[in-house]
């Protein structure tokens, strides 16, 4: 028979080892979900794709760097903000087909961190940094804040929420996004508390429901990085018309299908101002 002071020491070892093993994972919890590329990993001249390198400042002094693609008569002003790996030169194609298919003036531009832009990831300097580029490029194309067509993939979806929670936006659409950061975290470490302990939270879903325009939302299928769950819950706690497609075998990376550019250029239309 095992004694209890045996069972007491096998559970205190059993406990250390959980500790440790979460306290790994916690330490580098918040910083795990990003992988930006430096400036030395990207093309920065692409052929055929005639941008405009551009450079603001967020609320703190931050430089950042962006890419602008002016269209001569544009049906509207898109913010696109992309998500938490690598930096703008990996969104070319993106941005080329924005531009081609919404026939729009198209800027995305890279968080702190990422690509030649200065600083160092918080959730608080994301938010600033998003909100520096639409001001910025409000100022730019001399279109209100509240007129620029806001489109975010994951990471850059949480941003574009709280962008037209807190002034509105004439669009947003979201690809494969989450109602928050913390609950995507715990959908890979179900055996770890992670919510307690992480600081980046990104909470889309309290947010979402202050914006009261048109949303369209896109979620893979298989996407095995932010559940198709976790999408729809984001969904679900919006007002206003709202549009869900899910994309059939589609997984985290993968591209929006066509339904998706067919809905947007269709939105893009019917929210254009007489």
């Amino acid at each position: 028979m095992v004694s209890r002071r045996t069972i007491v020491w096998m559970s205190a070892v059993a406990l250390v080892v959980y500790g440790v093993a979460a306290w790994r994972v916690v330490r580098v919890a918040d910083q795990q979900w990003f992988d930006p590329a430096p400036e030395a990993y990207g093309n920065w001249q692409p052929r055929d794709l005639p941008v405009e390198d551009v450079w603001f400042r967020s609320a703190d002094g931050t430089r950042l760097n962006g890419w602008l693609l002016t269209h001569q008569r544009p049906r509207a002003v898109v913010l696109f903000l992309h998500g938490s790996a690598g930096n703008i030169t990996h969104r070319a194609d993106v941005l080329r087909h924005l531009h081609n298919r919404l026939q729009s003036t198209i800027m995305t531009f890279d968080y702190r961190g990422f690509g030649r832009s200065e600083g160092r990831i918080s959730e608080a300097g994301l938010l600033a940094d998003a909100r520096a580029a639409r001001a910025w490029l409000a100022t730019r194309t001399g279109v209100a804040p509240a007129d620029i067509v806001l489109i975010g993939r994951s990471l850059g979806a949480a941003l574009a929420v709280t962008l037209a929670a807190e002034g509105n936006a004439r669009l947003l659409a979201l690809e494969s996004a989450f109602p928050s950061l913390p609950e995507v975290a715990q959908a890979q470490y179900h055996w770890l508390p992670l919510s307690w302990f992480m600081t980046m939270r990104l909470d889309a879903a309290s947010r979402i429901g202050r914006y009261e325009g048109p949303l369209l939302q896109v979620h893979g299928r298989n996407d095995e990085v932010v559940p198709l769950r976790l999408g729809q819950r984001l969904f679900f706690a919006a007002g206003g018309p709202r549009q869900f497609i899910i994309a059939a075998n589609a997984g985290h990376a993968t591209a929006p299908p066509e339904e998706y550019y067919r809905r947007l250029e269709r939105l893009v239309s019917q929210t254009a101002q007489p």
